[in-house]
């Protein structure tokens, strides 16, 4: 179910590098919870910019230290480690962020879920796999799987795994809400405008130095080079889930490394999603969702979301979209 982070049909790419006297463009590019996490900001000087890169970094290894379930010393790790024994109290933050989390797997009916990391990684997409897992295999791997047993309590703020050997897992949400944080930390130090791009999970508050908005490129899917289209980002944030370079073949048939926690085996029919919302989080997750979710359950959910749109490209590489995006689909 972890996304895969180069983009297929969306191309992240800051157009426009006239400047004001103003202001300046100040850009730095680091490797950040495992993904490479672009961050610009528009400063009054390079010297001001850069400070505020170096506490935007701050931020992202704060955020990374408490979701981190490979951190031993984690919150998250705690949780995991105490599974099926006792509830583990959390920050605020934390738990906030996994009631959340639980939100988003009622209203995607268990697309996205982040329990999935329960499951045996029996599917391997790194070259090593030679045969199909068994439908017994792909069933023993979804035994602890399940929003529904990650058991909150507001009054004691606790969390509670209802099964030992559970995990939760927050590569599916957490880059995007390292984002939104990060974004939420720079405008309370009067940053005027800036883009924090986590691996292609991204947020933009203001405007370019220029006073031009900032602008993404949505390229066909047919010929990935080309753009046809360019969408505005106005203090907005979009998230891309895609199936393009991890897979396997079995039988002719191809599998994708986005598992669909509901049923152990990988998503169909769609070959790449991309969310726009306001916060980078939602978009980070429902980019999942919607790839799990499929074209017609993911477009009617999304359209029933306010403030919410996508662009999909299902397995034919034909482009749908929700009711908000306006350009002509048909490249």
């Amino acid at each position: 179910m972890r996304k895969l982070l180069p983009l297929f049909f969306v191309f992240f790419f800051v157009i426009g590098f006239g400047q004001e006297r103003k202001y300046v463009t100040v850009h730095k590019t680091q490797k950040l919870m495992g993904s490479r996490f672009d961050i610009t900001v528009v400063a009054a000087n390079e010297e001001i910019g850069y400070i505020n890169i170096d506490e935007a970094v701050a931020e992202i290894k704060r955020i990374e230290k408490l979701i981190s379930s490979w951190d031993p010393d984690s919150e998250t790790a705690l949780i995991n480690k105490n599974a099926g024994i006792k509830p583990v109290k959390v920050s605020l933050e934390l738990f906030k962020l996994i009631e959340r989390t639980k939100q988003i797997s009622e209203i995607t009916d268990g697309a996205f879920d982040i329990s999935y990391s329960s499951m045996d990684g029996i599917w391997k997409f790194d070259g090593s796999m030679t045969n199909m897992p068994t439908k017994d295999e792909i069933k023993k791997s979804m035994a602890k799987v399940g929003y529904e047993q990650i058991i909150l309590d507001s009054n004691e703020q606790t969390v509670f795994l209802k099964q030992k050997g559970m995990k939760i897992s927050f590569g599916a949400i957490g880059k995007g809400y390292a984002a939104d944080k990060t974004k939420e930390l720079l405008v309370s130090k009067q940053v005027v405008a800036g883009i924090i791009n986590a691996s292609g999970d991204l947020t933009t508050w203001g405007t370019k130095a220029s006073g031009e908005k900032w602008l993404i490129g949505i390229a066909n899917p047919l010929s990935k080079d080309k753009i046809f289209s360019w969408l505005p980002i106005v203090e907005s944030s979009v998230a891309t889930s895609g199936n393009y370079e991890k897979f396997v073949m079995f039988d002719g048939k191809k599998y994708t490394h986005i598992i669909d926690p509901r049923t152990g085996y990988p998503s169909q029919g769609v070959n790449s999603v991309s969310i726009f919302s306001k916060s980078a989080e939602l978009c980070d997750a429902l980019a999942t969702a919607v790839f799990i979710m499929g074209k017609d359950a993911g477009l009617s959910l999304i359209n029933q979301l306010g403030g919410t749109e996508v662009i999909l490209v299902d397995s034919d590489n034909k482009i749908h979209k929700s009711s908000g995006i306006l350009f002509d689909n048909n490249p």
